[in-house]
């Protein structure tokens, strides 16, 4: 009879490259494949220690002299929506969302296309073709799903969220929308959604991704109530974004090494 021994995960660093939250910095990311028949709890785990899921990888950012992205999530029990936040779910009240395995079509690509060219059309994604996107999609060794959002009417689809679904909560790995439809806050629409979701199926977290002082273009996270992030080893509650800082200085990340060493795993070992 042949027996195998476990395999720890083997992580590796990115090379140095242009940050694209923060003008001037470098990004650097660590990760780690996500395979076998143990993929459920090493993404759990590993997302719950501030990494996140692209396609078969885990990457969290490691960055040499700066410490500025921050893993997010929403506390759903602590969550109470804003003023603003209740009429952008009044607004979507026509919406419909349906939620389907995660299988790549035509329609979602042309929304993508739609929405990046309109807010991100100088970013790491902008040259997708149509087999990348369709990867990104169907490219997952774990529970996904893609939730999608259309009109209750007309029946087009004006917004789409991969989601992983986790044993604590529900990741938003990656969302877009009608670009034309400022109005309806189709973003924080989703968020909100999905907060819902996770209430009505007993998850105590939405996990958002990265939020970064002194960036734009994740300000809007900072705007939700029951907001935690992945700081120093721990998640804290979020009571007031300037408490955190993006400077940069030697001594913001821990040597890689250390950070490995300081990785928490799932034990895989069998159980009787």
């Amino acid at each position: 009879m042949r027996h195998t021994l476990p395999i720890a995960p083997q992580f590796y660093v990115t090379a140095p490259q242009p940050c694209p939250y923060l003008e001037g910095r470098m990004e650097r990311k660590l990760f780690t494949a996500l395979q076998g028949e143990n993929a459920d709890r090493l993404n759990d785990s590993l997302s719950q220690q501030g990494f996140r899921r692209s396609q078969n990888v885990l990457y969290r950012p490691s960055c040499a002299e700066c410490s500025a992205c921050l893993s997010a999530r929403i506390d759903v029990n602590a969550f109470e929506p804003s003023r603003s936040q209740k009429r952008a779910a009044g607004r979507n009240a026509d919406l419909i969302r349906r939620a389907k395995s995660p299988w790549a079509s035509e329609e979602q690509y042309e929304l993508f296309r739609s929405y990046l060219d309109s807010r991100h059309a100088d970013g790491g994604m902008a040259d997708m073709d149509v087999f990348e996107f369709a990867a990104m999609i169907e490219e997952t060794p774990i529970r996904s799903r893609v939730v999608e959002y259309s009109h209750e009417g007309r029946g087009d689809l004006i917004g789409v969220s991969l989601t992983d679904v986790l044993s604590d909560g529900l990741s938003m790995v990656y969302s877009f929308y009608a670009p034309n439809m400022q109005r309806r806050s189709l973003g924080t629409y989703m968020i909100l959604d999905h907060i819902e979701i996770a209430r009505e199926a007993g998850l105590p977290y939405v996990y958002l991704g990265y939020w970064v002082p002194g960036s734009q273009k994740m300000g809007y996270k900072a705007k939700f109530a029951g907001l935690e992030v992945y700081s120093r080893g721990q998640w804290v509650k979020m009571t007031d974004p300037a408490e955190f800082s993006a400077d940069t200085h030697p001594l913001s990340t821990d040597p890689i090494a250390e950070q490995v060493a300081n990785i928490q795993l799932p034990d895989t070992r069998p159980t009787r």
